[in-house]
């Protein structure tokens, strides 16, 4: 660890550590609260020891903001936000920020369609193109009035200044294309416009390899690198990949680490601190990737919503809670303008509407359950003071959360039940494993000050004849139990697909029947195609909008969509269409009239995922003490 500690520096700017909190937009810019809850975000992170932190993206006109909940630096109620995020006393650096063809204005240097927003943009004109670069400078300048440390321009993951860098979408033949120098010139001058209107350092952030079909080639990547040095950037923070790339990037199935080997490049070829990120979400791993030497800085984005004090933890030699790289409510939320947050730590975002405060009396908790509602239910009483004790019936914590630790690429989702585990004991908080509750239980529950139900769900059953055929398994049994050679799983929704993942991977020949046109349409934005690439890659067959007749001894019969009678071989069946809920002990204890709550699965299976166990399991659990005060 000590070549994370180690003090770093950006031009005139000291660093504390070496590692960099990266921008994220978080969909608080634009919240109409003076500022209030973007502040707290940022200061809470301050106060669990981050050191230089990039906030999200400012706009530096209103054509260039990514979406409505973008802050544009023309506004003086967003300047007037900014200012309260740079009081609370850290080192930040603003991003200036333009999205292009992505953007609300759709501009970009040709007419070239958006794959994200599906429209084609705007042309802009010199004019535009000097106008926008000059804005650049000013939003700058704003910043460092407003008592920023330093400015990132944001020329990565595809947005304005890639756009024109890249032949896929500068088909300009002025100045401001027609070769890899006239497509440099946007980006070149941005920065060196921005260099002169401040006397903060300067970082970049460009793309080292767009992984682009036809985009730009790594020695044009390289070239454009010296150019912003030569044009005044004090760093490079270098991105991977544009939103359009075929390739993932940041995805739980991305080996942790991959593309420091690209910042590495990046460093050899200039004389100024490189940067480097993307699937870094360890402390530790970060310092392996800093003792390698290749680079000055690592950059950790979604870690530091999973745990606001990561840095405090890795110096005091605590673990902290992992990024698990699902994207649910953080990316998958950006994309579509919604409040981001965090999985395993729905506070994210929310740390006014949900603050640490200490009941001035502390209550007895019993939460039954130790899924992802129980636990963060469990951790919100203790958190507050109150004494807590965990009833799980089985023998570990994590309840079928623990399951997915099983698929590929989410081995994590294990390691984050280990640490809040860990934590809640630390806190205190007592755990009886192997300890069912039952009926007969009912005068303990009843003993407690505050009671919470997180039972959780079970698998639901079908009407499917044939399914109690001992070939058959429940998605939850089917991870455990040996599996055949060929296995056909009965279900379209994040289950299914997860299951298919995990047998293919161990070599059994898949087939996904469902019901439904689409599968798993749930699944996250950023994530769904990755997921059913692989499977394609695997060879899972998948099949829709099938009718089911029967399970025999040789596999599913089914009707297909085109009305054909067609057998699916299987050794093994799996049934993983959806659950319902536990409630045997939510009737009884109703039925005795003993005060409680529910989060979870125990209060509904509709719909239900672990972002929003988590999340009920903070909010009711907040509120149910709230009442205690």
């Amino acid at each position: 660890m000590s070549h994370v500690f180690q003090p770093g520096r950006i031009g005139t700017l000291p660093l504390p550590h070496r590692i960099v909190m990266g921008a994220m937009h978080l969909g608080l810019e634009s919240k109409e609260d003076g500022g209030a809850a973007l502040a707290e975000f940022y200061a809470e992170r301050v106060r669990g020891g981050a050191g230089l932190i990039v906030t999200g993206g400012a706009a530096v006109n209103a054509a260039g903001a990514g979406g409505a909940d973008y802050g544009v630096l023309t506004d003086p109620g967003f300047q007037s936000r900014l200012r309260r995020v740079a009081d609370v006393g850290g080192i930040f650096a603003l991003q200036l920020f333009h999205a292009g063809s992505h953007g609300v204005g759709a501009v970009a240097p040709s007419a070239v369609r958006s794959r994200l927003t599906r429209s084609v943009a705007r042309p802009m004109s010199v004019a535009e193109i000097e106008d926008t670069i000059a804005e650049f400078a000013a939003g700058a300048a704003s910043a460092q009035r407003s008592g920023f440390s330093a400015v990132e321009v944001m020329a990565s993951e595809g947005y304005l200044i890639d756009q024109f860098l890249s032949p896929l979408t500068n088909h300009r033949s002025d100045s401001w294309g027609g070769d890899a120098v006239g497509r440099m010139k946007f980006g070149v001058e941005v920065v060196r416009a921005v260099r002169a209107a401040v006397d903060l350092p300067v970082i970049v952030r460009f793309t080292g390899a767009d992984l682009m079909p036809g985009g730009v080639p790594a020695a044009e990547a390289a070239r454009f690198a010296a150019a912003l040095v030569d044009a005044g950037a004090d760093a490079l923070n270098v991105g991977i990949g544009w939103h359009e790339s075929p390739v993932p990037t940041v995805q739980a199935l991305v080996p942790q680490g991959k593309w420091t080997s690209v910042a590495a490049g990046v460093a050899r070829s200039v004389d100024v601190p490189v940067i480097t990120g993307n699937r870094v979400n360890r402390i530790s791993q970060a310092a392996e990737i800093l003792t390698a030497g290749e680079v000055h800085l690592v950059s950790m984005s979604r870690p530091f919503l999973a745990d606001p004090s990561l840095i405090a933890r890795a110096r005091d030699g605590h673990r902290s809670t992992v990024c698990v790289g699902c994207n649910q409510a953080c990316i998958d939320r950006s994309l579509v303008g919604s409040e981001v947050s965090c999985m395993v730590n729905p506070r994210a975002c929310r740390e006014l509407e949900f603050p640490l405060v200490r009941q001035r009396s502390p209550r007895r908790v019993a939460v039954v359950g130790g899924g992802p509602a129980g636990l963060q239910a469990a951790l919100t009483s203790a958190r507050s003071g109150s004494q807590v004790e965990v009833f799980e019936a089985s023998a570990e914590l994590g309840g079928q959360f623990r399951l997915a630790r099983l698929v590929p690429g989410k081995a994590d989702y294990g390691v984050v039940i280990e640490h809040l585990g860990a934590e809640l004991r630390a806190l205190g908080g007592r755990v009886h494993l192997n300890r069912p509750i039952t009926t007969d239980d009912l005068d303990l529950m009843r003993s407690y000050d505050r009671l919470i139900l997180a039972t959780g769900v079970r698998p639901r059953p079908v009407s499917i004849p044939g399914a109690s055929l001992p070939h058959v398994l429940s998605y939850a049994s089917a991870f455990t139990s040996p599996l055949g050679s060929r296995v056909v799983v009965i279900g379209g929704g994040g289950i299914a697909v997860d299951l298919a993942h995990f047998a293919s991977s161990a070599g059994h020949r898949v087939r996904i029947l469902h019901r439904g046109k689409r599968i798993a349409p749930a699944l996250g934005r950023s994530t769904r195609w990755v997921v059913l690439d692989a499977l394609r890659r695997a060879g899972v067959d998948i099949t829709g909008e099938v009718t089911f007749e029967r399970i025999s001894a040789q596999g599913v019969h089914f009707v297909s969509a085109s009305g054909t009678s067609e057998l699916a071989p299987a050794d093994t069946v799996v049934i993983a269409a959806g659950q319902e809920r536990c409630a045997d002990l939510v009737e009884a204890v109703r039925a005795e009239g003993i005060d409680h709550r529910l989060v979870g699965g125990a209060h509904s299976a509709s719909g239900l995922d672990a972002v929003r166990a988590f999340a009920d399991g903070l909010t009711v659990t907040t509120s149910y003490l709230q009442e205690a005060l």
